[in-house]
């Protein structure tokens, strides 16, 4: 069905810190891809694949890691998606620093009731500072009649993603470079919709996948209609000296 090779990224994960980036240099005529028995242990690759409908070395822009092996058959660890960042000024958010951040302020849904089903993103700079904005869709958990988003749970929602953001991004945040993080609750069934309008922009629904930031007016438009709370950080990020 499909033939998969893997293009080698020039920094190893095994050597990044937390709040390094992966640095992609995947355009260099030098690089050749690998196959799949020639990927080494802790590196980091972009997947390509060439299939028989057409598609001759397509670059999926997922960026996998050796984490292992099983018997002689490599097993990989998805890092982030290539070139997906976030940035108002200065600053770089990936997308593994977008996820670390998401999944540090989730943890406070529990005691609302809900439970984070998708959530996307994109840079707002229509305004001065311009400032991160994070699209979230939220689903109450099963047998729960919880519905009321509680305000100060929200905005503490906010304050721990820009904690848990790097040290270029808090340090613009105190010098009001950068705005107060936004997150926007979105009407259930909002990312079906999302999807619904890139499939009809020529994507494949079997290989959809929610982006992490949004560069598309009109897919903004879908979410930011459906937008149900908007709720935005009290507070600049601490700043360890």
């Amino acid at each position: 069905m499909a033939y998969f090779e893997f293009l080698p990224v020039k920094k190893d994960c095994e050597t990044m810190t937390e709040k390094e980036s992966i640095e992609l240099k995947t355009n260099n005529e030098d690089i050749e891809p690998v196959d799949l028995v020639d990927v080494k242990l802790g590196k980091c690759y972009e997947l390509l694949v060439t299939t028989f409908t057409g598609l001759y070395r397509y670059r999926v822009g997922d960026i996998l890691m050796v984490s292992g092996f099983h018997n002689m058959t490599p097993q990989f660890k998805f890092v982030e998606r290539q070139n997906v960042v976030l940035s108002i000024e200065a600053d770089k958010t990936s997308e593994a620093d977008l996820l670390k951040a998401v999944t540090e302020a989730k943890t406070l849904l529990d005691p609302l009731g809900f439970i984070l089903t998708g959530y996307t993103s994109y840079g707002d700079t229509s305004s001065t500072p311009g400032h991160y904005v994070i699209f979230w869709e939220l689903k109450a958990k099963e047998g729960n009649h919880v519905k009321e988003l509680d305000p100060k749970v929200m905005l503490e929602c906010c304050s721990r993603m820009e904690e848990s953001l790097s040290y270029i991004y808090k340090s613009y945040r105190k010098e009001n470079a950068i705005g107060a993080l936004e997150i926007r609750v979105v009407q259930q069934g909002s990312f079906d919709a999302l999807m619904d309008y890139h499939v009809s922009q020529g994507a494949s629904m079997s290989q959809y996948k929610t982006p992490s930031c949004i560069k598309s007016k009109e897919a903004l438009k879908i979410l930011d209609s459906r937008a149900i709370g908007k709720f935005f950080s009290p507070k600049t990020p601490f700043i360890c000296d």
